[in-house]
């Protein structure tokens, strides 16, 4: 890995600031290898899940990709242009002349995870060529069909010196993380983000962090709970739950519960006539987190919390091969419940109810900031409160995680859910050096500050201040 590392390195300082011609080949390239292997790339996600809807692979993890590309190459080379900066005016008046350049970093190393593997792996390196930079990617080991198919097309439209793909288990992603890249994305889980921003801090590499948590619904009395269930379950059915930007859990005003659970069904019940071998459901990513969410639902049972369960057809699911669950939505679990201290990166959504909305917002700022908070309403104070109030990486205000799907905005967290952005011209800038230039004029100012401080000279600072 450090030999690839030298190589790209060497080959960026050889060949120096990238034109906006190389840049545009390099992401077309990105945006071909998805077109040209979408077939392949579909079946390798499908046998790497054991379940998993085509249409949702199309759409997530190459659709969006696509859609990336083309928004970018339009942008490029406005994005690189200098941007004129003021200077004061006594240095304006001798004629001096700021501004900003935007200085590729070299190499960005990424690792990316298993739930959407190749839009996490290839969103930000959109951002990454655009900025002029060579791009090594490490994919998750829990998807190793997907994994090895990223390396093989990847090898067939790079060179090893402009993107390479390294795979293997933990230990390789330990040693990737030790790195000394110029920038490291990393897209997971907080525990496993801190020793990656350890193992960063050691060759002081920069690090962009999106590490999801538990991103909250907040249901005002103004809103439709017909509208409310319908786009907040249609969230929850991409990728059963598995994703960053999922609605973790819902605060419905009092008396509303119902009404959300009725419609909720209904919902699920057009998307879904069963559950079990359903290629329209997807499974859980392996036994391991299958398990984990099970250990949720023996919680939830030991405690006697109420737990709605949507299997239509009743099926049983306790084969750890297919691991699939059903869709279950627990009602006032307890604060202290396993489901509401993780991130839950399953088909569950906890429900609970609230009379004040000051109490929901305590709720939520006592938490780890999340990556995503929700409302839904049409109380202006109510979406004042809550923006100004909470912190989250992002807000949808009337659906869930479009925010994300608007390419002109950040995707980012904050705090427990992660740092920096990418997405867009925020991508750009992320993977760039924003260098500033400044262009003396005729005279120098810095002769003002040099000795002998005589007393014509001291009275023109001393007027400076």
């Amino acid at each position: 890995m450090r030999t690839l590392l030298d190589i790209q390195r060497q080959a960026f300082l050889a060949d120096g600031f990238p034109s906006a011609k190389t840049r545009i080949d390099r992401i077309d390239r990105v945006k071909d290898i998805h077109v040209r292997y979408k077939q392949q790339i579909v079946e390798s996600l499908e046998a790497d899940f054991g379940a998993r809807p085509p249409g949702q692979t199309l759409a997530t993890d190459i659709a969006s990709i696509v859609m990336e590309v083309n928004e970018t190459r339009r942008k490029i080379r406005q994005w690189m242009k200098p941007e004129r900066r003021k200077t004061p005016l006594m240095m304006r008046m001798i004629g001096g002349r700021a501004e900003l350049q935007f200085q590729p970093l070299g190499v960005v190393g990424n690792i990316s995870p298993w739930n959407f593997p190749f839009q996490l792996a290839f969103a930000p390196a959109i951002g990454a060529f655009a900025a002029g930079n060579r791009v090594m990617l490490k994919p998750s080991e829990l998807t190793p069909q997907t994994s090895a198919l990223m390396e093989e097309i990847v090898t067939s439209a790079f060179d090893p010196a402009e993107m390479v793909v390294v795979n293997g288990g933990v230990d390789v992603a330990q040693e990737f993380s030790q790195l000394p890249f110029d920038h490291l994305v990393f897209t997971g889980g907080p525990e496993v983000a801190k020793h990656v921003m350890r193992a960063a801090a050691d060759n002081l590499v920069p690090v962009t962090l999106e590490l999801g948590g538990k991103c909250p619904v907040v249901v005002g009395k103004s809103a439709d709970i017909k509208t409310v269930a319908d786009r907040v379950m249609g969230t929850k059915t991409v990728n059963s739950g598995q994703l960053c930007l999922t609605p973790d859990y819902i605060f419905l005003p009092e008396g509303k519960v119902e009404a959300f659970i009725e419609e909720a069904h209904s919902v699920l019940s057009r998307c879904y006539d069963s559950l079990l071998d359903n290629p329209d459901y997807t499974s859980v990513i392996n036994e391991r987190h299958w398990q984990r969410l099970k250990g949720y639902i023996d919680d939830l049972e030991a405690r006697k919390v109420r737990i709605e369960v949507f299997n239509p057809v009743g099926e049983a699911f306790d084969d750890p091969q297919k691991h699939k669950l059903p869709f279950i939505m627990p009602v006032e679990p307890d604060d202290d419940s396993l489901i509401m201290q993780d991130e839950i990166f399953g088909p569950m959504l906890s429900i609970k109810t609230y009379q004040s909305l000051d109490k929901v917002i305590e709720f939520i700022n006592n938490k780890p900031r999340p990556l995503a908070l929700y409302y839904f309403g049409k109380d202006k104070r109510e979406i004042e409160a809550l923006c100004q109030r909470t912190t989250s990486g992002g807000v949808t205000i009337n659906d869930c995680a479009q925010h994300a799907a608007c390419s002109d905005l950040p995707l980012a967290g904050v705090g427990n859910s992660g740092m920096g952005a990418y997405h867009g011209h925020h991508g750009f800038l992320q993977f760039s050096h924003s260098k500033a230039v400044y262009r003396q004029g005729l005279y120098s100012l810095g002769s003002l500050i040099r000795p002998p401080y005589g007393e014509r000279k001291m009275r023109m600072i001393d007027h400076m201040t």
